[in-house]
């Protein structure tokens, strides 16, 4: 059956002729030209590296490939695999950087083919490729990601390892043209040798030590080029709030600062920014490993969060970053994915307690109550303040038990986490302490802390929540229920508490009538539970009788969404795949300190609200 289409008024062509004719479609030039770099990497080290690959049927395509043949074949072969395994991935983001090594390799392929090969086909097929580039270089604009010095050392690691472990195949690839029988030791020696340039102790006949040695000096080679780059090469920066995006954001906070609890949080340090063309908007964002995440709705007018979430996406374009938000509202949800395209799932559940419904009495509270009244027994008294309200020394003390009392090295949180207490301009935070008499600790009769950060002019968004482990359970309850009786004389109208992850899937799915997916998918969230705060978080939360808000993530498309999920987690600081600090003097390693979203622990005792 014919079409007319593109303008081909005759119909004689069939569409599916047609569209192979037109080549692929611009958007899918950097994807395709990624995967033929890696197929065409690895056939090129394994014709370096196996004698029979070059004899095998295969030789036909590795034939025409870059350095499979000639006096210095294997090396040549090994250095254009190596070369093209590591731009690929950055062509299939769209990176500019690959494209102009691209661009510069494939006619140095096709000179090589042509001159020592004398290969016409060979030399056709770069040009080909480099007139592919060339055509669709518009689609290779991508500015590089954030990196620091420590991807030097990264390389250097990877790639050393990568040497070894394929010189280790190289050396043991001509087992028929090995004088003796040396060890395994002697292999690696003679890797080790080989890869700065030195004959080692194994000995071939026919010429293959030749082949064997011009090898490993190209992984050699690689492995120290590569490196040498990434150390001396310009840094992107990162994004960082500067006190002119701080300025600007506080200002929008204080006129729209009551819509998201979460609007506070945009004020973390470690954060970057744009803004609307009008300036009454802004989207705050941390890019982590090709993610570009954004937290909560966008801050400022609703009218002019179009033109923020338009800068936000330009940006992702612009470096070819994956983006992304977690944890934004309904109507935050609605906007992003009218604006831009991308998808919404729902991912738990914000807890919000209404001060003016909240009170102790009733069945419903009897459990907190009971907890309440028997800590208080017990000789402990509680202070809810304004930060501006501490003096500097309780500050201090503050500041220092919230820190020693944290359990881990790394500062947990991001999309609801502050990751300071008492800086300037935080001034309207509010501070929930427990104390009881206590001779032998550092901090005096501190023995809990609750930290809230603004919510518009009338509520306040739990940040974190810090205790002295040998502070008797129930200290986390008997500072929220502090805070929400003291918030009447605070102006305080609402406070929001801890995220609840698949609350909704652990509430109905407990409920009679539940379909059997529902209760498999409960089920495994009850098992995960067991090392992450899935269940005993939500129940936590439940224990106030809150309102449940909604809260969604943002995405793509749905093979995105583990990316975004490890990114996520590296962002909570739940992975850490940064390089450790030299002479970084190590914590003792007390119960780990859990966080709001997915948090290690088996009791709601240690629970905090860092996201």
């Amino acid at each position: 059956m014919s079409v007319t289409v593109d303008g081909d008024k005759s119909g004689l062509v069939p569409v599916r002729v047609r569209r192979i004719l037109r080549g692929p479609r611009p958007e899918k030039v950097p994807a395709l030209v990624g995967t033929a770099c890696t197929l065409i990497g690895l056939i090129d080290i394994a014709a370096g590296v196996f004698p029979r690959f070059r004899a095998s049927r295969m030789h036909a395509v590795a034939e025409v490939l870059p350095g499979t043949l000639g006096p210095l074949s294997a090396a040549l072969s090994l250095s254009a695999g190596v070369l093209l395994l590591l731009l690929a991935h950055g062509l299939k983001r769209h990176k500019r950087r690959a494209w102009r090594a691209a661009v510069v390799l494939l006619p140095l392929g096709a000179v090589a083919q042509f001159v020592w090969r004398h290969s016409v086909l060979g030399a056709l097929l770069s040009l080909l490729l480099l007139t592919l580039l060339v055509r669709h270089r518009g689609e290779f604009a991508a500015l590089p990601d954030p990196r620091s010095r420590w991807r030097a050392l990264a390389n250097f690691v990877v790639m050393g390892a990568g040497s070894i472990a394929l010189g280790l195949v190289i050396v043991s690839a001509h087992p028929r043209r090995v004088v003796g029988s040396p060890s395994l030791a002697d292999r690696l020696e003679h890797v080790l040798y080989g890869l700065l340039g030195i004959e080692g102790p194994v000995a071939y006949t026919k010429g293959v030590d030749w082949t064997v040695g011009y090898s490993l000096g190209a992984l050699g080679m690689l492995t120290a080029l590569t490196t040498i780059y990434l150390a001396f090469r310009p840094e992107h920066p990162a994004a960082r709030l500067t006190d002119d995006d701080e300025t600007r954001l506080r200002a929008l906070l204080d006129q729209h600062g009551g819509r998201d609890s979460l609007g506070h949080f945009a004020l973390r340090r470690d954060k970057g920014v744009v803004f609307s063309p009008s300036g009454k908007a802004a989207v705050c964002y941390r890019v982590v490993s090709g993610v570009m995440l954004a937290s909560g709705d966008p801050i400022g007018d609703v009218e002019a969060w179009p033109g923020a979430i338009e800068r936000f996406m330009d940006e992702a374009k612009a470096h070819s970053w994956t983006p992304a938000v977690m944890g934004c509202s309904e109507t935050g949800g609605q906007v992003w994915t009218r604006e831009t395209g991308l998808d919404a799932l729902e991912l738990g559940d914000e807890a919000v307690v209404d001060v003016a419904d909240f009170s102790l009495s009733g069945r419903a509270m009897r459990n907190v109550r009971q907890m309440v009244k028997r800590i208080e027994r017990n000789g402990y008294t509680t202070q809810v303040r304004r930060v501006r309200d501490l003096d500097d020394d309780e500050l201090e003390r503050v500041r220092r038990a919230a820190a020693d009392w944290r359990g881990t090295d790394t500062e947990r949180g991001f999309s609801m986490a502050l990751g300071r207490i008492g800086a300037p301009g935080d001034g309207d935070a509010v501070i929930a302490t427990a104390h009881k008499d206590d001779d032998t600790s550092p901090y005096g009769d501190l023995k809990a802390i609750i930290h809230f950060v603004p919510w518009g002019t009338d509520g306040m968004s739990l940040e974190l929540m810090r205790r002295d482990r040998s502070a008797d359970p129930g200290m986390n309850e008997l500072l929220i229920v502090a805070a929400l009786q003291a918030s009447p004389a605070l102006g305080i109208a609402r406070v929001s508490l801890n995220f609840a992850m698949f609350r909704a899937a652990l509430a109905r799915g407990e409920k009679i009538g539940a379909g059997p997916v529902l209760r498999v998918w409960r089920g495994l969230l009850v098992f995960l539970s067991r090392w992450f705060q899935i269940e005993s978080l939500y129940k936590f939360n439940a224990k106030f009788r809150p309102r449940w808000e909604p809260r969604f993530v943002v995405y793509r498309n749905s093979r995105d969404l583990p990316r975004i999920g490890f990114a996520a987690m590296q962002a909570e600081g739940f992975v850490n795949l940064s390089l450790p600090r030299p002479f970084t003097r190590r914590r003792p390693a007390p119960a780990p300190r859990p966080c709001a979203h997915i948090v290690p622990a088996p009791t709601a005792e240690r629970e905090v609200r860092a996201a």
